[in-house]
């Protein structure tokens, strides 16, 4: 039985979780789509980088001009950081009723942190769904945000069994 490196879940379940998300984040952004493209006012999805939603580097969305460096930097910190509040939220020995508080703050930290660098992604799926129906460069830059996430979700698994040794 192989739990992976955060130790909760079996590699075997991995491509079906991954699909679902995939599925699950388009579904939900093309009714965000159907909603905002009723609008008179709306441009298209394609008219500005990051418009839609998208994560995005090397665009001057919000005055500042983040690379691709800073991009990766970010995303794999802030989803290190919010994979090891996960796992310590959820530990069972954790105090029960405050995981969702500690989840929800640490999220909304993070989107504060990192909305004017990338438009915050720290997750692979949500990150797709939105590009789907995005311009082009937002596909192009996609890698990106299924790359960082990653890293930093192994790197906080594996730092977290070195937190909480045979606790889980």
């Amino acid at each position: 039985m192989d739990y992976g490196w955060g130790g909760r879940f079996e590699a075997k379940d991995l491509p079906g979780y991954i699909l679902a998300q995939v599925l699950g984040g388009a579904f939900g952004a093309l009714i965000l789509y159907l909603i905002v493209s009723s609008s008179p006012d709306f441009a298209g999805v394609g008219t500005a980088h990051g418009a839609f939603a998208t994560n995005f580097y090397d665009a001057n969305i919000y005055g500042v001009n983040f690379g691709m460096l800073g991009a990766l930097i970010t995303e794999i910190v802030m989803t290190f950081m919010f994979l090891i509040v996960i796992l310590g939220a959820t530990h069972k020995n954790a105090s029960p009723g405050f995981g969702g508080m500690a989840i929800g703050l640490a999220l909304t930290l993070i989107h504060l942190i990192s909305i004017p660098v990338t438009n915050t992604s720290v997750n692979p799926a949500r990150s797709t769904a939105v590009a789907i129906f995005a311009e082009a460069n937002a596909m192009g830059q996609l890698w990106l945000f299924w790359v960082a996430p990653i890293v930093g979700a192994a790197l906080a698994g594996i730092v977290y069994k070195f937190m909480a040794p045979n606790k889980d």
